[in-house]
């Protein structure tokens, strides 16, 4: 599965990326349809409870899936929208399974 990712108005981190991949090669070796993902890493200035923000769009077979959280650091961020990627992905494994 290919990753991509870009950062929107914070550094690029490459620890924050290997932590991200990581996670998205166990959600890809659980799901193996999986084609690619697209990850938006965010900082909202103003918000000043949270503000780091994680964007994740996968690509698979059918309509993509999509999620996103705001936390208030940037690995607790991504383990959350992965978490709900993970929702997403069993109920589009369960419709597959019906054809």
């Amino acid at each position: 599965m290919t990753v991509n990712f870009q950062y929107v108005n914070t550094d690029v981190s490459e620890t924050l990326s290997a932590f991200t991949r990581e996670k998205l090669e166990k959600l890809s070796n659980k799901f193996e349809f999986l084609i690619s993902a697209q990850v938006y890493i965010k900082h909202d200035d103003k918000d000043h409870e949270a503000g780091k923000i994680c964007n994740i769009e996968l690509s698979l077979p059918g309509p993509r899936i999509f999620a996103t959280s705001n936390k208030p650091s940037y690995e607790m961020a991504v383990n959350e929208t992965i978490n709900d990627l993970t929702r997403q992905l069993k109920k589009r494994k369960g419709v597959f399974k019906t054809f």
